[in-house]
């Protein structure tokens, strides 16, 4: 009798299955028991399946001669070791004697059944585990064999996808983007190279953080910048109110070739650590607390006060800060044009340094990348799989955002904002 919810081919697949376990004498003990029948099972209809294909494209069923208006036959099957979910199967595949048929429901090189097995490689993929970590993994959990050469195959499939990601369309205006570079090591004609990953990260008007664009690069160059600019502008990004970057010589003129009217704010943080990198321990402190007093001023005003009075008291010992602070003002004083919050959100890269930090997490077991492309797939599915997380806003984001209509207000106003 069927059960309540059964659909008749669910009720026939049970009377069936309950014979098959009868007849056989089998008994079902633990996951292991479960997992030889479904590959069973899986093999059957696949043969069975590939069995029909082939009655297809030739027109006639097995011993079915007098139907058969073609010179081409049959020609035994040849055995291809499958992987699933559920452990490795050999299955027949058919042949034809003139060689003209192609299997479609396995591909000529396919050698994964199921989409979710997929799935989870690239999950662990996207979690920094190497090609062999995932081997192990696979033959210890699913008693799986699969090789270097297969798991790359399926990590693979996702780079058209990286490559409409890159290219996907942008919001018109966005508040804040911050623009930094992360750097990798990767072999290249038998050499290792050192690869420059460029990263924009921007929020936009609602609050909304997202990774515009990764790209892989040679060393962090103005000249690439600028070619991501362009192809910020290209994918539809019209405007760009506040730029924060990096310390780079010729960064700050790449992005207003583009983006003219955009203020640009080069890290504290940064320049900071410029600054203090050959200061003598016994002086550190002392020289921090002065420094402080002028990136931490109230005002614009007062914190050039108090730059000239550390170049008083400094210079002679470390000429090279002050000239530093004063040659960078232009981009390192933007922040104090706005009140506390857009000073927050916008004096320092850290947004983006917090994104890099995770990316390393994930890299920190791969020291030499084997290509590009494959310090790109690993990059991208760890950002799949970090921004999956970024679902709301800033909790200070109504402030900032009325803050940034005021000081922006023109601009917004004349794109609908």
């Amino acid at each position: 009798m069927a059960r309540r919810k059964d659909s008749p081919q669910k009720a026939a697949m049970r009377e069936m299955m309950r014979d098959y376990l009868k007849n056989n004498d089998i008994s079902i003990k633990d996951g292991a028991d479960v997992n030889s029948i479904m590959r069973d099972m899986m093999s059957v209809l696949l043969e069975g399946t590939l069995d029909e294909e082939l009655d297809e494209e030739l027109g006639y069923s097995k011993y079915d001669y007098r139907n058969k208006e073609t010179d081409n036959s049959r020609n035994g099957h040849s055995s291809k070791t499958m992987h699933t979910s559920y452990g490795d199967m050999n299955v027949a595949i058919p042949r034809d004697r003139n060689g003209e048929y192609e299997p479609q429901l396995i591909k000529k090189y396919q050698n994964t059944v199921t989409q979710d097995m997929e799935e989870k490689i690239l999950s662990m993929y996207a979690k920094g585990m190497t090609t062999g970590d995932i081997e192990a993994h696979m033959r210890e959990l699913y008693d799986i064999d699969i090789s270097d050469s297969t798991i790359s195959r399926i990590t693979d499939k996702i780079l058209p996808i990286v490559k409409e990601w890159q290219e996907r369309p942008l919001e018109e205006v966005y508040a804040v983007v911050f623009m930094d570079a992360i750097h990798y090591h990767v072999r290249s004609e038998g050499r290792i190279v050192k690869r420059a990953v460029y990263i924009a990260l921007g929020i936009d008007m609602n609050g909304k953080k997202d990774i515009l664009g990764m790209y892989v690069g040679e060393n962090e160059s103005p000249k690439f910048w600028l070619s991501i600019m362009n192809g910020l502008k290209n994918r539809g990004v019209e405007d760009i109110l506040i730029a924060c970057v990096d310390g780079l010589n010729g960064f700050p003129q790449a992005i207003e070739a583009v983006y003219p009217k955009t203020e640009i704010q080069q890290c504290i943080i940064h320049q900071i650590r410029n600054s203090t990198k050959f200061v003598s321990y016994k002086d550190i402190k002392k020289l921090m607390s002065d420094l402080k007093l002028v990136y931490a001023a109230p005002t614009e005003e007062t914190a050039l006060n108090e730059l000239e009075l550390f170049k008083d008291k400094w210079d002679s010992k470390y000429p090279k800060i002050y000239k530093s602070w004063h040659d960078n003002w232009a981009t390192l004083s933007t922040y104090f044009k706005y009140p506390e919050a857009v000073r927050r959100l916008i004096y320092t890269t850290n947004a983006i340094e917090g994104f890099n930090r995770q990316l390393r997490k994930v890299t920190k077991s791969k020291t030499v990348f084997p290509s590009d492309d494959s310090l790109l797939k690993m990059l991208y599915l760890a950002t799949m799989d970090i921004t999956k997380k970024w679902t709301g806003h800033r909790q200070d984001w109504g402030q900032i955002h009325s803050q940034l209509e005021i000081y922006f207000e023109e601009r917004l106003i004349r794109r609908n904002l």
